[in-house]
């Protein structure tokens, strides 16, 4: 059901370095960086899987937003995620599109949650 899990850091690198240290005997290793938000946001995978924890900068002193996402068995229904999310008055953080800084084909919807958190649905089979 869960496809990868966010979490907010104060100082993305020093917990990027901690987690692929003490980590390392089960094969974590970062997998991807980019820039965001004045710092980094660190992607972690084990062995050959794909990044599934990633780190990215806190937002505000002592914030810690939880980033959640739920895999989607196709586009059409990360559509209709964002669909039922409108309809229900939710706040669309980013409607759905492909996010080729993640990889090719990954195509996601973002959504704040009643307590303020980012929820996602995510597909990652490219289109027809």
């Amino acid at each position: 059901m869960l496809d990868h899990l966010g979490v907010q850091a104060k100082d993305v690198d020093a917990a990027a370095a901690f987690y692929v240290r003490v980590f390392a005997p089960i094969g974590m290793r970062e997998a991807r960086r980019f820039p965001a938000g004045g710092g980094s946001v660190v992607a972690l995978a084990a062995g050959n899987s794909p990044p599934r924890f990633w780190l990215s900068p806190a937002l505000r002193e002592e914030t810690r937003e939880l980033h959640v996402a739920f895999v989607a068995p196709s586009r059409e229904s990360v559509d209709a995620v964002h669909e039922a999310a409108v309809a229900a008055g939710a706040e669309v953080l980013h409607a759905p599109r492909e996010w080729p800084e993640y990889h090719p084909g990954y195509y996601a919807v973002f959504l704040r949650d009643p307590d303020g958190h980012n929820v996602e649905a995510v597909c990652h089979v490219p289109p027809a």
